[in-house]
């Protein structure tokens, strides 16, 4: 009696299907994770794997910090200050060195006081006003003004010169010749193309000083 030898052939085929089949469904549900899975709160897609997500993280921030893009919100700049608006100090300067120019051209504004007499008696005794715009009383008066605007618009606080009303005391000076003055000024800033906004603020920062200069109030 010849006894039947099983064929091993199908239980081979039938073993390497099912290894196959698992090999499959563990590479489904791992893409699965990848794909599928329950996204970070950037939107990005965990992977399942802890040290993945983290790797992962980590490249995307610094992307981001190199984009510009990872600022919290309410971590703005502090917003800059008028003399910061204004150039600092290389701004002020070139705004002072055009203003005193124009005003002293400008006849309007008689910077110089020709022909203000100021003391005395009933006419008597009185002395002149008029200041001559020698080199060294023009660059004194520029280093004082840009002193001035420092102070008043944040900057450095080294202001040595004299009180303003100290200083334009008895000099006479009339409204035209004050609203004059901050003309020029208007238009040393035109011309330097300072934004409107800082101009604005400059000129108010001036005009708060007309008491201490204009004497027919």
């Amino acid at each position: 009696m010849t006894t039947a030898t099983s064929d091993p052939a199908p239980y081979v085929t039938a073993s390497l299907r099912w290894r196959a089949g698992c090999a499959i469904c563990t590479l489904l549900l791992g893409l699965g994770g990848c794909l599928g899975g329950p996204e970070s709160e950037d939107g990005f897609h965990t992977s399942g794997n802890r040290e993945a997500d983290q790797r992962a993280e980590q490249r995307i921030t610094a992307t981001r910090q190199m984009r510009g893009e990872d600022a919290a919100v309410g971590d703005e700049a502090p917003e800059q200050s008028l003399y910061g608006r204004l150039g600092g100090a290389e701004g002020v300067r070139r705004i002072v060195a055009d203003f005193v120019d124009r005003a002293l051209a400008d006849p309007r504004v008689n910077w110089a006081r020709k022909g203000v007499l100021s003391g005395g008696v009933l006419g008597v005794g009185q002395s002149s006003e008029e200041w001559t715009p020698s080199a060294r009383h023009v660059t004194a008066l520029r280093e004082h003004l840009a002193q001035f605007i420092a102070v008043a618009t944040g900057g450095p606080s080294d202001y040595d010169g004299r009180q303003l009303d100290a200083v334009h005391a008895g000099m006479e000076i009339r409204n035209t010749e004050f609203d004059a003055a901050i003309g020029d000024l208007k238009a040393s800033m035109d011309a330097l193309h300072v934004e409107a906004a800082a101009q604005k603020e400059l000129l108010a920062i001036f005009e708060s000083t007309r008491p201490q200069i204009v004497e027919d109030q």
